[in-house]
């Protein structure tokens, strides 16, 4: 009767010892079911805080290219490749972050995409600054050429001008003037003999009379001289011998034309001039041309 009394208390010992190790169990259970929900909880909210970040970075590097592409830079067709490849890659990144949930797999190669991406699109944006730099430089000096270019332009010109001006004076300086010119009246007999004559009814025949000054710088060498004569009308006179010529830079005609041999000697020259009609009362004027210039005037008066 005493045993049994004795061995009450130890079973119920060994309930409450049960009970307690039961219990420890199960809070140890809670405690771990706890801890896990509590680290799958972060794991999710870093999981959506790095998809985040990462699509902000997508924006900022998008943002990146946008602001580099709008310089208006002329590219190299593998810039533009380039450029391409850059943006269809940010919008595969994009799709792949739009997804619900990512496994760490999927997060840890976005990471490295959006890593490589950062290096390129770093790079491409250093390239297309250097190619924005190699632009300045190359219309800095497009510019400098155009500015030399001109200068040297304006140079020639001036030069040629000058030379033209140079040349026009050495032609002036050069062409035959006249130092003293006449012209007379004659009349031709039949047998020949040539007279003195005022009367136009009776003149045939003119003779122009002429010393040219002394010229140092003109050709000795032999020169053509052209001769307009004016009617007391003032109608040129022309016939068979009539030409065109050019002096004092018009185009004219003449009613003669002859050479003459010039030496800077100071000779006396005579041309003459038959006209086939009756000459009229009043002055004729007789103009003399060398060399593209006026050589001199003269005139006779007929009764």
């Amino acid at each position: 009767m005493e045993n049994q009394q004795g061995q009450e208390p130890k079973k119920n010992s060994n309930v409450i010892y049960f009970l307690i190790v039961v219990i420890i169990a199960l809070l140890g259970t809670d405690v771990y079911l706890y801890m896990k929900k509590n680290n799958s909880d972060v794991k999710i909210a870093y999981q959506a805080d790095e998809k985040t970040r990462l699509q902000t970075e997508l924006d900022s590097l998008e943002a990146q290219i946008e602001q580099v592409n709008a310089g208006k830079t002329k590219m190299t067709a593998e810039m533009i490749a380039k450029n391409d490849s850059l943006k269809a890659k940010i919008k595969v990144l994009r799709v792949a972050l739009a997804k619900g949930k990512l496994t760490a797999a999927e997060l840890s190669q976005a990471q490295e995409d959006v890593k490589q991406l950062r290096y390129f699109v770093t790079k491409y944006t250093a390239d297309i600054d250097e190619l924005k730099k190699q632009n300045v430089n190359l219309t800095t000096e497009r510019d400098t050429l155009k500015t030399n270019l001109t200068t040297v332009s304006e140079k020639a010109s001036t030069l040629e001008k000058q030379n033209q001006d140079l040349d026009t004076k050495v032609k002036v300086a050069s062409a035959l003037k006249v130092a003293t010119t006449s012209v007379v009246g004659y009349k031709v007999k039949k047998n020949g003999k040539e007279v003195d004559e005022t009367k136009a009814k009776n003149v045939n025949k003119l003779k122009i009379n002429f010393t040219v000054a002394s010229n140092a710088v003109a050709a000795k060498a032999s020169h053509d001289v052209y001769i307009r004569i004016i009617d007391p009308t003032g109608n040129l006179i022309t016939g068979t011998d009539s030409g065109t010529f050019t002096a004092d830079g018009q185009d004219l005609q003449s009613t003669y034309k002859t050479s003459i041999d010039f030496k800077d000697d100071g000779i006396n020259y005579t041309v003459d001039w038959t006209y086939g009609s009756p000459f009229q009362k009043g002055t004729y004027t007789v103009l003399l041309y060398a060399d593209g210039y006026t050589m001199g005037k003269t005139s006779v008066t007929f009764k």
